[in-house]
């Protein structure tokens, strides 16, 4: 795919949420496309990599507008538990960066639903993105809410701030000694939600029936 055309494809999607990308996203949204390519260079749709990655980084500056973010996430966890806020925790990102996604059908990647240390009071959700037919922990992590809409994203394997017995304040600023051993793990139902459901019949590509010698 030629540079001109994917420009093209980026302006097209960036209209289509009626705004422009803040200049300090579109490092970020190079940088995410070329990580998804590298997963399986030989399978990766160059395409599919850059639409996703331009969604997510759009998406995710939306929806921190629309739930009304404003600083530190934490701070606006708070408000959402004493009924000030509506919407915009981690989970909520997730499911609404990934309803766009799904909607896309991607081909060659893969939407997973990740959770790092579910039920506890440092749990975080994200999507998690691979190549078809690689490991959960081979992907990347798209986090909306991390960075109050600036999508945060990096390989799993790298997440630092979400490692195995890195809880709480100073784990999260690395005042704990990496563990080597990532916190997130694949929760399989919110995964299955992330799939694009089935195509109605009239959707679906007509098969050709089979030539009959006479």
């Amino acid at each position: 795919m030629g540079v001109n055309s994917k420009r093209l494809l980026a302006i097209v999607i960036v209209s289509s949420f009626g705004i422009t990308a803040p200049a300090q996203d579109e490092k970020s949204i190079n940088g995410l496309r070329d990580a998804l390519i590298a997963l399986s260079p030989l399978t990766v749709d160059p395409r599919e990599a850059e639409s996703l990655s331009i969604t997510a980084h759009m998406t995710s500056r939306q929806l921190a507008r629309e739930y009304g973010v404003n600083g530190d996430p934490a701070v606006h966890n708070y408000l959402i538990r004493i009924g000030v806020k509506k919407r915009g925790i981690c989970a909520d990102y997730t499911h609404d960066i990934g309803a766009h996604l799904r909607e896309m059908r991607f081909k060659t990647l893969v939407l997973h639903w990740g959770t790092a240390w579910e039920k506890e009071s440092d749990e975080n959700n994200a999507l998690i993105v691979t190549a078809r037919n690689q490991s959960f922990y081979d992907g990347f992590v798209l986090d909306g809410w991390r960075r109050s809409g600036r999508l945060f994203w990096c390989a799993v394997k790298d997440d630092a701030e979400y490692e195995s017995g890195r809880h709480g304040f100073l784990g999260h600023l690395g005042g704990r000694a990496r563990t080597g051993t990532t916190a997130w793990k694949e929760d399989l139902q919110g995964t299955a939600s992330l799939q694009p459901p089935p195509l109605p019949p009239n959707a679906q590509p007509r098969r050709k029936a089979p030539h009959r010698k006479s």
